[in-house]
């Protein structure tokens, strides 16, 4: 799990190319200067890149790809770094390629219920544009306020509204993307409905930056809910929760929101931000939905009733919006909670079927004995997918070792459940590991087929998915 390299840095002559493209200011070499780029906000894994460059425009990054596939460079396209995988730390050196320069929205049609957009733009951003519309950008992911939309479309991003809404590639309709070779392509386009050729849209997303660098995007809108609310619900057992899971959905709701938080997590959150939860519940669901006011009021009644019904302890709606903000925060501060735990927090993901999350997490709980850790659990009860935390100091490396080894127990645990190593974060290199037992050796075979086809070099984002 802990990885270290130090990229060579790049000669003189490419540097000196590289500023002739994006000018030199924008391109950085120096070990003070890329020290920030050799990690993203996945613990534990670091590699120094050769340079760091950051293009102004789709021409200066085909420019760039060009040039270092001439000289067989490494090229890692990054946005803000905020990935939990890994997937932009560069492995093998090489160049970071910073996208954030490319921070524009180009525009917002009301009437195509559409965003066009340049890859730098935050998610916050984007949908506050939107939302000044009358309209929404659904995806939410929990760094929203600084990832970009072209990390979010290259992870493929989940969030808190997926349940209801979907992820990211569900509202992905069209790209501008700048291949290896220095080609620059669209797909897809302002259009809702396109089957001419193979979907290269959907392809690229979720590709991590191995197929080609997204420089714009096209994304669809929904006109915003008139209201929203939030009801919280505490039970004795995970497995009492999801029995209301299941009878939510099975009543033919479906929530906007249906997250849950188990024992350890409602402790630590109880024990950082004193929101007054229970200390008796083994486990916490916030249930919410949107729509006109009232039905949502009818909903969050409905799903209410119906937790009480499988034996909750308690069942509360929101009054008011202040009070849904409130309970809100118990889930979005989960992981601040738990990271006060220890010098390093491992927040994973991986993904079952709904009806058997509580058999995961019992699981997980299981685990985490057997390795002498503490794995606190949160997540979307919506979707089956969990987000298992360890929280460890950086400098017991026996804890470390243990915590590598209960996480692949995790993944091969999920995956016999009939589940996946990851729903919403990525693969990226932390997870690279376990993607052949996943998907199997034919198919691994085919993504580097792709892979080849789109950079027969090998010069994106090596040792990563494809490569």
């Amino acid at each position: 799990m802990n990885t270290a390299s130090h990229g060579e840095p790049l000669d003189a002559t490419l540097l000196r190319e590289l500023r002739a493209i994006v000018g030199a200011d924008h391109v950085r070499h120096a070990d003070g200067d890329v020290a920030a780029y050799a990690r993203d906000a996945t613990p534990l894994f670091s590699a120094r890149p050769g340079a760091v460059v950051h293009p102004g425009s789709t021409e200066e990054v085909a420019a760039v790809l060009k040039l270092a596939g001439a000289r067989s460079v490494p090229v890692v396209p990054r946005g803000a770094g905020s990935n939990l995988c890994a997937a932009t730390v560069p492995l093998t050196g090489g160049i970071v390629l910073v996208l954030t320069r490319l921070d524009r929205i180009l525009e917002i049609s009301a009437d195509e219920l559409l965003a066009v957009c340049q890859p730098g733009v935050t998610s916050a951003e984007l949908a506050g544009a939107a939302a000044a519309h009358g309209l929404l950008y659904a995806p939410d992911p929990g760094s929203r306020t600084v990832a970009t939309v072209g990390g979010t479309i290259a992870t493929c991003a989940g969030g808190l509204r997926g349940l209801k809404y979907g992820v990211t590639r569900n509202y992905v309709l069209g790209l501008e993307a700048v291949l290896a070779t220095g080609e620059v392509i669209r797909t897809g386009g302002r259009l809702w409905k396109d089957v001419a050729g193979y979907d290269l849209t959907r392809l690229l997303t979720g590709s991590e930056g191995t197929l080609g660098v997204i420089t714009e995007a096209t994304v669809a809108l929904t006109p915003a809910p008139e209201a929203g609310g939030t009801g919280l619900a505490y039970f004795a057992t995970l497995a009492d929760a999801g029995r209301a899971v299941a009878r939510i959905i099975g009543s033919g709701l479906v929530p906007a929101t249906l997250e849950f938080l188990d024992a350890k997590c409602i402790e630590a959150v109880e024990s950082y931000a004193r929101l007054g939860l229970r200390s008796d519940a083994g486990a916490l669901l916030l249930f919410g939905d949107d729509g006109d006011a009232a039905t949502v009021g009818r909903h969050l009644d409905r799903m209410a009733e119906l937790c009480l019904g499988e034996g909750a302890l308690e069942a509360t709606v929101a009054g008011a919006a202040a009070e849904s903000e409130a309970l809100l925060a118990a889930r979005r501060c989960a992981l601040p909670a738990l990271s006060r735990l220890g010098s390093v927090t491992i927040l994973e993901d991986a993904s079952v079927p709904r009806p058997r999350i509580a058999e995961m997490v019992g699981h997980i709980d299981a685990i985490a004995d057997r390795h002498g850790l503490t794995i606190a659990t949160f997540g979307h009860a919506g979707d089956g997918n969990l987000h298992p935390t360890c929280v460890v100091d950086a400098g017991d490396t026996d804890a470390v070792e243990r915590a590598h080894h209960a996480f692949g127990d995790v993944f091969r645990t999920a995956m016999e459940l009939g589940g996946t190593i990851t729903g919403e974060h990525g693969v990226g290199a932390a997870k690279l590991p376990y993607l052949t037992e996943r998907l199997g050796a034919d198919q691994m075979a085919l993504l580097r087929r792709i892979k080849a086809a789109f950079d027969p070099a090998g010069i994106l984002n090596p040792g990563k998915l494809g490569s």
